[in-house]
């Protein structure tokens, strides 16, 4: 079994973006790791290139300005990475540049690559999320959270990143039929000082909205702030081991009464039907489990 890990990334510095421990926690899985690296404000290609594994090859890219509206620049940076792993690799390990994999997942991850190798049926594995909001400790716990996504496919040349590069679609536009795993991916795109959040934020608008509405999307960026959310739980387990010494230079302060619950009446209801059954109503799936 071979297995490839492919990413992208950009103005990683700048923004902040755990990109070297996204790339390093998945590594062990991972034959070969390909990051399209595009043209950066900072030093991002330094960054890469200075992590010590023979498993990584980088490529040079430009972003298309012309395809910022709706995140779609974020998916053709995506498939050019995908397009650039070696062609008898069985699994391709997506991660982006803000998610990491806990090591204990490792051998979850293994293991199903292995089980369902040869299962031409399967064609990717769908893995459970932790999205971290404000700091370390706190991790979002409603709805507006998505709670599961596809990060490994099989690389049959017929798959390329869908819309914003959340997931994944046949190229004929089928949802892929997917395995959930009991494996986790920790986001911390929203674990960054204030600061720096705003900046980013209002780097990706420029990458979301047209040009009519940029303005409008960067002028909410100025009132952001971590307190105005609905709902957030106290993370009381470990972070990966390669996030540690991230963890461990938190300079901002951040707390959150956790009994908030902040829901209009429609999403109390749905919350406690979800609580109840484990049935999220309205729930979007990118894949066929």
């Amino acid at each position: 079994m071979k297995v490839a890990g492919f990413s992208f990334i950009r103005n990683a510095i700048q923004f902040d973006y755990p990109i070297i421990e996204a790339i390093t926690s998945v590594l062990p899985l991972c034959d070969e790791f390909v990051i399209a690296v595009g043209d950066s404000d900072d030093d991002t290609l330094g960054l890469i290139e200075a992590i010590s594994s023979d498993k990584i090859r980088i490529i040079r890219t430009t972003w298309d300005e012309r395809a910022r509206a709706g995140g779609r620049v974020l998916a053709q940076e995506t498939d050019k990475a995908l397009a650039a792993i070696s062609p008898d690799v069985d699994w391709a390990f997506y991660i982006q540049g803000d998610e990491v994999l806990h090591e204990q997942y490792i051998p979850v991850v293994r293991e199903a690559m292995q089980k369902y190798l040869t299962d031409k049926h399967v064609e990717g594995l769908l893995f459970k999320y932790l999205h971290f909001y404000g700091s370390y400790s706190y991790v979002g716990d409603s709805r507006r959270w998505y709670r599961r996504e596809v990060r490994v496919i099989r690389n049959t040349g017929n798959v390329v990143s869908y819309k914003d590069a959340q997931g994944f679609r046949t190229l004929d536009n089928r949802k892929l039929h997917v395995k959930l795993i009991d494996a986790y991916i920790y986001h911390y795109g929203w674990v960054k000082p204030p600061e720096t959040q705003k900046k980013r934020l209002r780097n990706a608008n420029h990458f979301w909205h047209t040009s009519e509405t940029i303005a409008k999307a960067d002028a909410s960026v100025e009132v952001f702030d971590y307190t105005q959310i609905d709902s957030l739980a106290h993370f009381t387990e470990t972070h990966p081991a390669v996030m540690q010494p991230r963890v461990d230079r938190l300079n901002w302060p951040f707390t959150f009464d956790t009994s908030q619950k902040r829901y209009s009446p429609r999403v109390r209801f749905l919350t406690f039907v979800e609580k109840l059954t484990g049935w999220r109503i309205g729930e979007y799936k990118n894949y066929n489990l």
